[in-house]
């Protein structure tokens, strides 16, 4: 049997991971990464009329000459949100620095407007370690994973209602919709004169890879790579620790000073006492 033919437009950690789960079991005869690389794309679409498109975190506006070519499906897009809530270009950070204890994804349809097609399915993942890797990744796996399941029910979609292939198909209320925006570099200094414990390590954790949060220690500004909050105030002649605005803390596990390797913090700490 032959695997089902996938234009892939994405790029980034999202991508990758959804790629885990679709490259085995599919057929991608392309992956855009670019801009440039969407003439290529719809060359292909129209030489596999059969090709489905799929998309992760492109970063790339797609015009309606390209989308067009992919009707009526339309390019599948796995958002990692639940839609119409964060949409934009950094859902899982937004969410992270909201609070959010549950994370979702939506499979969509790709429209002109950023983020607003129609929602093909659904789905909330609870218990996930605040940790921005393993998010990523369940978050992709779960949209993947439900899209190679429902793969054939796209083979149907120019004879059979939508609601009938797809019960949880439904267009989203704009009037509900959040928006998210790009992270910047002026984000990644921690501020935790005024910022909770929590706070501060949520930021810690949705800004690794990028902005990097960074922090002051002795002089040397480092990149926080992990941390956890505390309660009482820990010994600082073992621990690398910041103070927060709830006078909770920040206990600070690896971290990398700038222009240097990554470290535990207890490295860091005995290279200052050898100096």
């Amino acid at each position: 049997m032959n695997k089902p033919k996938i234009i892939f437009f994405g790029n980034g950690p999202l991508a990758d991971y959804a790629l885990e789960v679709l490259t085995p079991v599919t057929d991608i005869i392309f992956h855009a990464k670019t801009k440039e690389d969407l003439e290529t794309a719809k060359s292909l679409k129209q030489a596999n009329p059969d090709a489905l498109g799929v998309l992760a975190s492109f970063g790339v506006l797609i015009k309606s000459d390209c989308l067009d070519l992919f009707e009526p499906e339309g390019i599948l897009n796995i958002h990692p949100s639940l839609l119409p809530l964060y949409r934009g270009a950094s859902p899982i950070e937004s969410a992270i620095l909201a609070g959010d204890t549950d994370f979702s994804v939506s499979v969509m349809k790709l429209v002109k407007v950023m983020d607003a097609g129609p929602v093909y399915h659904q789905e909330t993942l609870k218990g996930l370690t605040l940790d921005k890797t393993e998010i990523y990744k369940a978050l992709a796996t779960a949209g993947a994973t439900w899209l190679v399941n429902n793969l054939t029910k796209f083979q149907e979609f120019h004879t059979t209602a939508k609601q009938e292939l797809f019960p949880d198909y439904h267009t989203q209320d704009d009037d509900k919709a959040t928006f998210t925006k790009k992270l910047d570099k002026t984000q990644s200094q921690l501020t935790p004169e005024i910022d909770s414990a929590e706070t501060t390590l949520r930021k810690i954790v949705a800004f690794q890879d990028f902005p990097k949060p960074k922090y002051n220690f002795y002089n040397q500004e480092v990149i926080i790579l992990s941390a956890h909050t505390e309660k009482t105030c820990p010994d600082t002649k073992k621990v690398l620790s910041i103070k927060c605005a709830d006078n909770q803390y920040i206990v600070v596990d690896r971290l990398q000073p700038l222009s240097r390797k990554p470290m535990d913090a207890k490295s860091f700490l005995n290279g200052l006492a050898n100096k």
